[in-house]
């Protein structure tokens, strides 16, 4: 499995963070058709040939995903499309 690891840091406070967080999961579920369980301020992520973690805290925002073998090939593209949203996300 490949493992994509993000951590962005931020000063918004868990609450504005949380819902910065939401934007970039209802990304993950549009653009890949993952299925998202919020328990707390960490979401599971799952989709066939991917899983992981979307954790929230007072100062980071962190997306921890294992992909499979056939999603790895396309790991590189999509750690960029994780990062380019959690940044825009995070500078609004």
């Amino acid at each position: 499995m490949t493992q994509i690891n993000v951590e962005r840091k931020h000063n918004l406070g868990r609450d504005a963070a949380r819902q910065k967080a939401e934007v970039v999961v209802q990304k993950l579920i549009d653009r890949y058709d993952v299925q998202a369980t919020w328990q707390g301020d960490t979401v599971a992520v799952k989709r066939s040939g991917a899983q992981g973690t979307v954790q929230i805290d007072d100062e980071a925002i962190r997306i921890d995903l294992k992909l499979g073998m056939m999603l790895a090939m396309m790991s590189g593209t999509i750690q960029s499309e994780i990062e380019k949203a959690l940044d825009k996300a995070l500078a609004a």
